[in-house]
């Protein structure tokens, strides 16, 4: 794919098409979205936002208009993708390189308690506007939290994530840094919880976090949405 020139539009507008994948859709056969039962889905496992400082919702709620991801694919119908912003951009300079970028390896957590069930650590990062179509998840941990969720964080750096699979880690653990690999134009944390470890055929579920800040507006418990700065406590 051609490079991209970035910009502070093409920053916002290509990160609204992050993730492209052959996955079960929640389209009917008569073109309307179907109705989820997990909509109104309260999360069981304690969440805390999986980064240190403030950063900013790409995409994320349960409509359509907020959030890319909601009718696609069941498996991360709910899911947020995550960037730092200053002054309105992502990047400094020209953003032609993950450097550019204020969130590239910065340090990512385990958002709850678990056991590490899957890990792809060797995916290369890609120039900023390139796709990798072929590993569209690139550098990714599956977190099963012993309850029937299971967190997916998606798109480390390369080489950077220091879990393996059947490690336990707890809420505030340091799992790896954020990356721009696999189906991603730029780097970004994109974040999801499913009902099971299987890539394709879980089900995507609403996610509550704990404690942390949406617009300078504290919450005790809340769902995350498209446009909020968040922090946690």
């Amino acid at each position: 794919m051609k490079l991209i020139k970035a910009t502070a539009y093409t920053f916002t507008f290509t990160l609204i098409l992050l993730l492209i994948s052959c996955a079960d859709t929640l389209i009917g056969d008569d073109g309307k979205l179907d109705e989820d039962i997990y909509l109104n889905y309260k999360t069981k496992t304690t969440l805390e936002l999986p980064f240190d400082g403030e950063w900013y919702i790409v995409a994320g709620g349960k409509t359509l208009e907020q959030n890319h991801h909601f009718a696609p694919h069941r498996h991360q119908r709910y899911a947020l993708d995550i960037v730092q912003v200053i002054n309105g951009k992502g990047f400094s300079g020209d953003g032609t390189k993950n450097e550019d970028y204020y969130c590239f390896g910065k340090r990512l957590n385990a958002p709850g308690d678990g056991k590490i069930v899957a890990v792809v650590n060797n995916v290369e990062d890609n120039v900023p506007g390139v796709l990798n179509t072929k590993q569209v998840w690139g550098n990714y941990i599956i977190i099963d939290h012993l309850n029937g969720e299971f967190s997916c964080m998606v798109h480390f750096k390369k080489g950077t994530i220091i879990v393996k699979e059947g490690d336990t880690v707890i809420r505030g653990q340091m799992v790896g840094q954020v990356g721009n690999s696999g189906n991603s134009y730029g780097p970004h944390l994109h974040y999801h919880l499913q009902t099971t470890s299987y890539l394709w055929n879980a089900v995507g579920l609403p996610m509550q976090f704990s404690n942390y800040y949406a617009d300078t507006v504290f919450k005790e418990r809340g769902e995350p949405v498209t446009g909020q700065r968040i922090k946690k406590e």
